[in-house]
């Protein structure tokens, strides 16, 4: 690939448009593929499906979604558009896509992470373009994009950028016709590095001696051709496109893919997509016009593979591999999917995955009785911790139990071509098991290696294995598919965190809701179970069984008997369910008296307002237990998550047997430098967070006999009065 320079990039504008969501390139027609001609049948079956996911609020959803979602409207908007339709109401459906990008728009829900997402931009400006709609309020925002990005280090070690937002610095240019003489010879450059001497591109340098990704070369090409710069390697890249079709005539990510080599319709898309660019056919045409025609379902809609629901990404990704074959659907359409009926006698339990694993286990016990916590994952805990955990529940008959629920830090996977990433490695086992050591600080272990050997002895303890992040979409789904298709991989896909909705910040996880259960990952970091009561309050795990056990919850895994749940501040004090097969979100909502932690006010959370809790010296998981007698300690409810930042909750007053006592106030602060979020000082100082506030008193030689103690709390907003109390044997 010859260098780019700022020229080529001046005068590259003159060739071509782009139009439609998802990249498509409406590039001149070619003989071999001229547009297909939708019949008012055809175009009626299609509509009535996507009209099923018009929401209130003036933009699409998905079907298991009460509200909208900027993704699944602007791949119906494009629907329209490929057929040659207009929307309704696109003036409202403009002003949803316009207001609600799910990381910084109206009523967010998504959060951040690690990258921009400059994908999610893209979808607004191809969805107002698509509608007619001035977009110029975006020219400054892509016009900031100049430069390579750098990838966090703790998720990537070589910091490498995602390739398809960098294109976008390009293509977005391009789109909003912008010129791009401001764009930096370092980006020129990364460019220039991405590519492979067969012609595809990918996520990582080609002199690793890696092959290209589909997607990513589709998304290679688009840049070139705005450029200018479509010949170059043409002959090679034709090549190489037409290797990935499959024997059923769909495409994979790669010829010969060794892990994760399944078809999908975006493959097939963007493999279509590139060869009509490159004025190129497959190398099958019949064939994959089989294989696009098998994935029309009933509903009118169309499935991201054979067999799979309709959605309105997979629908889009679909005519726009029609539109690239100058074809169009043919029937017969596939019969509806029946689904399952739940079995009788299922009730919903709830499972909190990554809650603490330190701190007072007693406290822990009495959180999961008060928020009727039915399992308890207990994050990268201390030895010992879970054993006295469940002893504490066994004993004051609390029915909860207590598991392991890790997060590996410093596991590094890697997918060849698409990167190296840590956060995919967050198991869980039964208390007692020994799946062995992990991977944790051995550095890059690949993909195949993790999950033959890591993945594979964790399942054989009893265990599974959750995803949690990754923004690299090309890296997850090859991770993900290969997983299921082989049997040993991925077993929950994380949702719900912390404040963050990773289904709405990455839609790409819809595809796999069919598939996979979404749950809820707590991912508890600090020093007490208390101080995670708000995030234990706001949202969790809920799987049918037909009890509390191990054995209850893998089998709701297997059956995706499984929904994250969330209703807090960040949903409005709204309750989102997502995931679980059909008819399960019906089953839990039905059921919601059973489990859910809110008053007849849905913004009433209810959790306790204090902990009192009675410590002897043999309690050596708890702070501030005494070296002889008792010790009464309390802890009040506080707002703030990794250090408490105001008082919600404060003591009144203390008693023992009646007896007004005076506590003592003990305050632990962290250093400054932690604050900062560095690792240099292990002494605690009054200029660092504030990290545990507690209230002790100590009675060095009580009396035999049965005692009770007593706070009076008051909450500080209302002025309402509490009693909290303990009782204890001495």
């Amino acid at each position: 690939m010859s260098r780019l320079n700022r020229r080529t990039l001046l005068h590259s504008l003159a060739a071509g448009s782009l139009c439609g969501a998802f990249f498509r390139e409406a590039a001149p027609q070619s003989p071999q593929s001229p547009q297909p001609k939708w019949s008012d049948e055809i175009a009626r079956l299609i509509l009535a499906y996507l009209e099923s996911l018009a929401r209130p609020d003036g933009g699409y959803g998905w079907e298991d979604q009460p509200d909208s979602h900027l993704t699944p409207t602007v791949a119906v908007v494009v629907c329209y558009k490929h057929l040659g339709r207009e929307v309704p109401n696109k003036k409202t459906v403009a002003q949803f896509i316009r207001t609600h990008h799910p990381i910084t728009g109206e009523n967010a829900e998504a959060g951040r992470h690690a990258a921009e997402l400059r994908s999610l931009v893209f979808e607004q400006i191809i969805g107002l373009q698509a509608l007619s709609e001035d977009t110029s309020d975006f020219h400054a925002q892509v016009r900031s994009w100049t430069k390579p990005s750098l990838y966090p280090e703790m998720y990537e070690p070589r910091r490498y950028p995602l390739f398809q937002q960098e294109t976008l610095a390009v293509i977005g240019r391009r789109v909003l016709g912008l010129p791009v003489n401001d764009i930096s010879p370092e980006l020129i450059a990364y460019f220039d590095s991405r590519r492979r001497p067969n012609g595809s591109f990918n996520n990582t340098p080609a002199d690793d001696g890696t092959d290209g990704h589909v997607t990513n070369t589709y998304r290679g090409l688009l840049t070139l051709n705005a450029l200018g710069r479509l010949d170059e390697k043409k002959q090679e890249t034709t090549q190489w496109l037409r290797a990935c079709q499959l024997p059923n005539g769909a495409f994979t990510w790669q010829p010969n893919a060794q892990i994760g080599g399944i078809d999908d319709v975006a493959y097939t898309a963007d493999a279509l997509a590139s060869l009509r660019l490159l004025d190129a056919v497959p190398a099958d045409r019949a064939k994959c016009l089989d294989y696009l025609c098998s994935l029309w379902n009933a509903d009118g809609g169309f499935g991201d593979r054979p067999g799979l629901p309709s959605s309105p990404s997979a629908t889009a990704r679909a005519l726009e591999a029609f539109m690239a074959l100058g074809e169009r659907p043919r029937g017969p359409r596939r019969p509806a999917i029946i689904p399952k009926r739940l079995p009788s006698g299922l009730k919903p339990f709830t499972i909190q995955i990554e809650a603490q694993g330190n701190g007072s286990p007693i406290e822990a016990v009495e959180l999961a009785r008060a928020l009727r916590i039915h399992l308890w994952g207990a994050k990268n805990s201390a030895p010992g911790w879970i054993e006295r955990a469940q002893a504490v529940a066994n004993e004051r008959k609390v029915p909860v139990l207590f598991f392991v629920s890790n997060e590996e830090y410093g596991t590094f996977v890697e997918v060849p071509g698409l990167g190296i990433y840590s956060h995919t490695s967050d198991p869980i086992w039964p208390a007692g098991a020994d799946p062995g050591p992990s991977y944790a600080n051995k550095g890059p272990v690949p993909w195949p290696e993790f999950r033959d050997k890591r993945i594979a002895a964790i399942e054989k303890v009893g265990g599974r294995m959750t995803w949690q992040i990754n923004d690299n979409e090309e890296w997850s789904r090859v991770q993900i598919d290969d997983g299921l298709e082989r049997g040993c991989g991925y077993s929950a896909i994380a949702t719900f965190h912390h404040s963050q909705n990773f289904a709405y910040m990455l839609p790409f996880l819809f595809r796999y809701r069919h598939l996979i259960p979404f749950i809820s990952l707590q991912d508890a970091h600090g020093n007490e179970a208390w101080w995670w009561a708000d995030e234990l309050t706001g949202y969790r795990t809920i799987f049918l069984a037909t009890g509390p056990t191990w054995d209850g919850w893998l089998k709701a895994l297997k059956e995706n008997w499984v929904v994250a749940v969330r209703h807090d501040f960040l949903t409005r004090y709204r309750t989102r369910l997502l995931g679980g097969a059909p008819g399960v979100q019906d089953f839990v909502r039905e059921r919601e008296a059973e489990w859910k932690w809110w008053g007849e006010n849905p913004e009433d959370l209810q959790r306790p307002w204090a902990s009192v809790v009675a410590l002897t010296p043999r309690d050596e998981f708890e702070v501030g237990r005494p070296e002889q007698g008792i010790a009464i300690r309390v802890r009040c409810w506080w707002e703030g998550r990794m250090q408490r930042q105001k008082p919600i909750v404060e003591l009144v007053s203390l008693t023992v047997d009646g007896q007004a006592v005076t506590p003592e106030l003990v305050q632990r602060h962290g250093t400054a430098a932690a604050k900062k979020g560095t690792k240099s000082a292990k002494a605690a100082k009054a200029d660092g967070p504030l990290v545990d506030v507690y209230y002790i008193h100590r009675i060095a030689a009580p009396s035999h006999g049965k005692h009770v103690a007593i706070a009076v709390v008051r909450k500080i907003e209302t002025n309402q009065q509490r009693e909290v109390r303990v009782e204890f044997s001495v």
